[in-house]
C-alpha cells in the first residue's frame, strides 16, 4: 500500500471521529498539504505533512506509515508524528483561559450583567404611577 485516501487515514489515525467529518473538513478547506487545501479524495504518502485547521489552532502531523483500518489509541503513534509548533497550544491555552472574554458585543447571549443593564433600561414605569393607574380604572 502506496497511498490512501487522506479522509479515510484522518478517521483510521483517529483525528477525526468519522470519516464524514474528515471529509467535510476537506471540503470546508481546513486539511493542507504543503499549503494546498486538498479533496477528500486526495491520496497521501508516507513523509507527507498534513496542516489541519482547528480554529484557532492549526496542528501539523507528519505521516509515518499508511492504513485503512481505524485502530486503537496506543497504536496511533505508529503512524502520525505530532509536529505542531508550541506557540499553537500556547494559543489554544490562552483560548481557552479568555473564555467568551473575546466575544464581541451585541453577539450570543447577553451576559449577566448585560441583561440587568437591559432589564433596568426598560423599565420605565415607577410603582407610584402603577397605583394611581389602578386607582382610575376603579373609578370609572
Amino acid at each position: 500500500m502506496n497511498e490512501v485516501r487522506i479522509d479515510k487515514w484522518m478517521w483510521a489515525t483517529r483525528i477525526f471521529k468519522t470519516r464524514t467529518v474528515a471529509a467535510e473538513a476537506c471540503r470546508k478547506n481546513r486539511i493542507s498539504i504543503g499549503g494546498v487545501s486538498v479533496k477528500p479524495s486526495r491520496m497521501i504518502r508516507v513523509g507527507d505533512v498534513l496542516q489541519i485547521r482547528r480554529p484557532p489552532v492549526t496542528f501539523s502531523f507528519r505521516v509515518l506509515a499508511l492504513t485503512e483500518n481505524r485502530m486503537d489509541a496506543k497504536r496511533v503513534p505508529l503512524y502520525l508524528e505530532n509536529i505542531t509548533p508550541p506557540d499553537q497550544y500556547e494559543l489554544l491555552e490562552m483560548n481557552k483561559i479568555s473564555g467568551f472574554a473575546d466575544r464581541a458585543r451585541g453577539l450570543g447571549r447577553p451576559t449577566k450583567k448585560e441583561r440587568r443593564e437591559l432589564e433596568q433600561f426598560t423599565d420605565f414605569s415607577e410603582p407610584e404611577d402603577r397605583e394611581l393607574e389602578t386607582d382610575a380604572d376603579e373609578g370609572i
